[in-house]
């Protein structure tokens, strides 16, 4: 299996018989692409389908030793070559609150399909940068702020991707939260806040056997990621074990070709500036090792060699946006939009009692699939929540209006039996940013971080405070790659539905929930506070930023300030009950355990979360830290006992005078449920000085 590092390391022997034959031009000749950005915008311009990465961008190959070139496919919601023919799924962000992990390994498997059918053999598409703050304009493409959840799901990814014989890229490695100052900025954080909250992730996707890594734009505390001989050499190859190789990220991921030689950096991407010829004088006026090229051309031909030698799982175009993957992009949206208010049960609608049905706001028939940077994916169609609404309810007449008109947009509201304000986001609020001075038109996207508000735009905010009053079946469904502020407006509406960014399919699924063919079943990946100066502050255009150690709910809990809406919180259309909580622990593992029964009318998902609590440690660590989660799929009526596991060493703190992870004997508060709210957890406690498990009820 191509996740196995003991499979990959048996190509070690082979591997070094080549490299030895090797002259020192042909070893660097591995560590360079072969697209410069000067060539990748020609492209752009004069190709009738041409966009950044219509193809497969290629780094080295030996023909002659029957070495492979690396063939770089982006993502992460699909895969960004051609045109009109990927399957578009959501975002990472919706795929994050579906908590769903088996899935995401099925939708890393169909995306490793679909760079395959594209002639590619790495995917550059499990992001796992942790927002610091929501307004990270480039957060739609990760899993949600929380790490350990951000580990699980870019494992799954990584996994998926790479049982299809496809290399699964991890990314940016690290500290890369931010657009505007990606380029400059220089990111510093304590021992601790490193290792407990900003790296966890990238090692889990290490540990689960990823091939490769792309370094980061910006600096840690002053040095280059890209260069950076502590966090690449050090942390990722030394300590960690990591045996794939380092590829920076394109056209200004690399600054110097001999700090980013010694600093660990493998393959410079997408093309060649650094490396090359440069780097063939570094190393013979001996200002880099020939060792340290040897190690990168190692690194290079053992990981194409275990991914490609044996490939026996080949596809054609026909995979390419095939129904199966059509099917998975709809399901992943169905699991993921979150219906987080919906008083006196206004949804689902009944497509049978209404007769008019207005659809007011902009995004409304928008094909809106997310930033227009180097994530974009380009499907056969996409479908809008209007277009959504109409087939799925053809008996009722649906009205569409923009809503710039507030007056005109209450004579709509007055006359309808029910309301859908679509508002939030699109490419141009937030997104990958590259200035014009550092490349015009590099990826056409301009959005940048949230800089100005995490709420919606001033129009929309008003739109929904005069006009979602006017008729008592109202809902608002927000789009958005990360957190919207609920406040100034939450009361004039009566439902509201998280829907992210959801994919091709994405108007399909917001229809078929609002109208109840669906159960909403996503859970906040992030909490939403009452105000903003609740979340850690960011200079979005600096050259210095600091991380505290908190952040998110995490954050909020500790300086015991109540969110507006908890993180892991989803309503569904049924109602769930938990009770009988277990508690236990052995010399490995930390387990929970309850049974749970969907107590109303109809089928519908839980997400069950584990949480681990800290507070009676000596040292400063968050009153408690999701450490499990599960989905359960339950009839009206039916039970089940679920269990959550969770490893000892997930309890750990890193302990910066011995540069160890330690375990504290301590008493440590378990809570198993369907939010991080205590009001929605049974608790106990594992009392780790006698390893005696205490449980006992809400």
């Amino acid at each position: 299996m191509k996740c196995d590092r003991n499979y990959r390391l048996s190509y070690t022997e082979k591997a070094q018989k080549i490299v030895d034959a090797l002259s020192l031009e042909e070893k660097i000749s591995l560590m360079g692409g072969t697209m410069t950005l000067e060539n990748m915008l020609k492209e752009m311009e004069t190709n009738p389908e041409g966009h950044y990465n219509h193809i497969p961008y290629g780094a080295g190959g030996l023909k002659e030793y029957s070495v492979p070139p690396m063939l770089f496919c982006d993502g992460p919601r699909g895969v960004v070559c051609g045109t009109g023919k990927s399957t578009c799924f959501p975002v990472s962000m919706l795929r994050g609150a579906s908590f769903d992990a088996e899935l995401e390994q099925k939708i890393g498997q169909a995306i490793g399909k679909e760079v395959k059918a594209y002639g590619g053999n790495l995917f550059a598409g499990v992001c796992i940068n942790l927002p610091y703050n929501p307004g990270w304009g480039r957060s739609q493409e990760v899993y949600g702020e929380e790490s350990f959840h951000l580990g699980e799901m870019g494992k799954a990814l990584s996994i998926g991707v790479q049982e299809e014989n496809v290399i699964a890229c991890v990314k940016h490695y690290a500290f890369n939260q931010m657009e505007i100052s990606r380029f400059k900025v220089s990111v510093d954080c304590d021992k601790r806040t490193e290792r407990e909250v900003f790296l966890p992730h990238f090692k889990k996707c290490v540990d689960a056997g990823a091939g490769s890594i792309m370094s980061s734009y910006n600096l840690y505390q002053g040095t280059y990621c890209g260069h950076h001989d502590y966090l690449l050499n050090q942390v990722l190859k030394d300590e960690w074990g990591f045996d794939g190789f380092i590829m920076s990220d394109f056209g200004w991921g690399i600054r110097d070709t001999v700090e980013a030689a010694n600093g660990g950096q493998n393959m410079e991407m997408c093309g060649t500036e650094y490396f090359g010829d440069k780097l063939v004088e570094a190393v013979r006026e001996g200002k880099v090792p020939e060792s340290k090229i040897d190690d990168s051309a190692l690194r290079i031909i053992r990981t194409l060699l275990a991914f490609t030698e044996t490939d026996d799982k080949q596809c054609d175009n026909s995979i390419l946006g095939s129904k199966e993957h059509v099917a998975l992009a709809l399901q992943s949206a169905r699991e993921g939009i979150t219906l987080i208010q919906n008083q006196d049960k206004t949804l689902p609608f009944d497509k049978n009692a209404l007769k008019k049905l207005v659809v007011i706001g902009k995004l409304g028939n928008k094909e809106n699939i997310g930033d227009h940077g180097s994530s974009q994916v380009f499907p056969a169609y996409v479908v809008t929540p209007l277009k959504g609404i109409v087939d799925i309810a053809p008996n009722v007449e649906v009205i569409y209006y923009s809503g710039e008109n507030l007056e005109h947009s209450k004579e709509l509201a007055a006359e309808a039996d029910a309301v859908v304000f679509v508002v939030g986001y699109n490419h141009d609020d937030e997104g990958e940013f590259v200035s014009e001075e550092q490349s015009e038109n590099y990826t056409g996207s301009m959005g940048g971080d949230r800089k100005y508000s995490l709420d919606l735009h001033e129009d929309e905010i008003q739109l929904l405070q005069e006009v979602g009053p006017v008729n008592k079946n109202s809902a608002a469904v927000l789009i958005g790659g990360n957190m919207i502020m609920m406040e100034k407006w939450k009361n004039s509406v009566k439902a509201v539905l998280m829907a992210y960014y959801p994919g091709m399919e994405g108007g399909t699924a917001i229809a078929e929930i609002l109208f109840g063919n669906v159960n909403p079943s996503g859970k906040l990946p992030y909490v939403i506070p009452y105000k903003e100066s609740d979340l850690p502050q960011v200079d979005w255009d600096t050259t210095s930023q600091h991380y505290d150690y908190y952040h998110g709910y995490a954050k909020l809990e500790k300086e015991n300030v109540k969110p507006s809406v908890p993180y892991g919180f989803g309503l569904s259309y049924t109602q769930f009950e938990l009770k009988d909580a277990l508690f236990n622990a052995d010399d490995n593992f930390v387990r929970a355990s309850c049974r749970i029964t969907n107590i109303g009318d109809r089928e519908g998902d839980e997400v069950v979360q584990m949480y681990v609590g800290f507070e009676n440690s000596s040292i400063d660590r968050p009153v408690k830290l999701l450490r499990g989660f599960t989905r359960v799929s339950l009839r009206a009526g039916e039970s089940k006992k679920v269990e959550i596991s969770c490893p000892l060493e997930e309890l750990k703190w890193y302990n910066p005078e011995t540069e160890m992870f330690e375990f504290e004997n301590i008493v440590y508060p378990i809570y198993i449920g369907t939010s991080s709210d205590n009001r929605d957890l049974l608790c106990g406690s594992i009392d780790m000085r006698i390893e005696e498990a205490i449980s006992y009820g809400p």
